[in-house]
């Protein structure tokens, strides 16, 4: 229970986020952008509070770690390993608040596949393992305030 209650209250987060933004910013994305931004894997929207990607992937990727953002990622298409928790190696600072690096030691591999949703708290180690071929998926970074 209180587990499905922690992943409710990270879901919402988005719409948390999307109500303390500033009012009259509605944002529509017709589909032809849409289609496009998931063909090359996109940001589409990004402000202080949170962003909105047509993220895709074709190949493993390198570790990651946000400082600040909580990634929301819901796959729509393909498969892949994603590796969260354990140790960044050859991890270095690429931005402010963001850390990159070859790999991950020590980590929880955790099989996607369309229809999921995983949420990886910032500060969280993460790392797309494997990719066998396409890989479609939406992730909504909600951003953290400054301690």
């Amino acid at each position: 229970m209180r587990r499905a209650l922690l992943l409710a209250a990270l879901v919402l987060l988005p719409c948390l986020a999307l109500a303390a933004a500033p009012s009259g910013d509605v944002t529509q994305i017709d589909a032809a952008r849409m289609r496009a931004a998931f063909a090359k894997g996109q940001p589409l929207l990004e402000n202080d509070l949170y962003k909105v990607h047509a993220s895709r992937r074709d190949a493993p990727g390198q570790a990651e770690v946000h400082v600040r953002d909580t990634d929301i990622i819901y796959v729509l298409e393909g498969e892949a390993t994603l590796v969260t928790g354990g140790r960044v190696i050859e991890g270095r600072e690429i931005a402010p608040d963001e850390i990159r690096g070859s790999r991950i030691e020590g980590g929880t591999a955790r099989a996607l596949s369309p229809g999921q949703l995983m949420v990886v708290p910032n500060g969280t180690p993460h790392w797309f393992q494997t990719v066998p071929g396409p890989f479609v998926y939406y992730v909504v970074k909600v951003t953290a305030g400054q301690e």
